[in-house]
């Protein structure tokens, strides 16, 4: 199956939290690529708040394939569904989120925990920022070093990302072009070398545009 050309999720890890009627709910969310990465992600979380009451969580990965949710302990469909509800509303995708609640005394009733519950990773996700990621093409290609100034500028022009350079007899360039760029982007370099260089593929990586 082809890889999408872009997709949205979170930017990185954060986490935020508030207080209500005395009981602290703590929102953490993350990206994750499957279903090993949410475990260890929110076997993590649970670990660093083992002293919390509970450490409700729930993932969404692959447009919905894989999803699931856990309660820990709050009543049935209070917890874990209210968050999961949220990270679809998101839009986003490969997300994983623990609300982790320290129970401050006063019972909320199954109408306050879903709020509740549905704030806490509300709040975690516009914490870690989503985000679209857009495919990238990764390739090497050797210059001069008269040549190399040129080809950095020209890349650059072209929204190129330039990851680093090899300094030897000649110049080799590591650098991303998105996808559906690339093939202009080896007309430019054939324009640039009269059609004597060429580019060399050696991978594919989501990354920012």
């Amino acid at each position: 199956m082809a890889e999408k050309e872009f997709y949205i999720t979170v930017s990185c890890e954060a986490e935020a939290e508030f207080e209500e009627k005395r009981s602290r709910f703590i929102g953490t969310a993350a990206h994750v690529k499957n279903e090993e990465e949410a475990k260890e992600f929110t076997d993590r979380i649970a670990k660093k708040y083992k002293d919390a009451t509970h450490n409700v969580y729930a993932y969404y990965l692959a447009g919905g394939a894989h999803a699931k949710y856990s309660d820990d302990g709050e009543p049935q469909g209070t917890a874990g569904m209210p968050v999961l509800e949220i990270i679809k509303k998101s839009g986003g995708d490969d997300i994983a989120v623990v609300v982790t609640r320290y129970f401050g005394g006063v019972k909320l009733g199954a109408g306050g925990l879903v709020r509740a519950y549905a704030e806490a990773a509300k709040m975690a996700i516009d914490a870690a920022g989503i985000v679209t990621f857009r495919l990238y093409t990764e390739f090497t290609v050797t210059v001069s070093y008269t040549d190399h100034r040129l080809f950095e500028s020209r890349f650059s022009s072209k929204g190129v990302k330039v990851d680093g350079c090899e300094f030897s007899s000649d110049v080799t360039m590591k650098c991303a072009v998105l996808k559906s760029e690339y093939d202009s982007l080896v007309s430019l370099i054939n324009e640039l070398s009269s059609g004597k260089i060429s580019p060399t593929v050696i991978g594919q990586r989501y990354d920012f545009e």
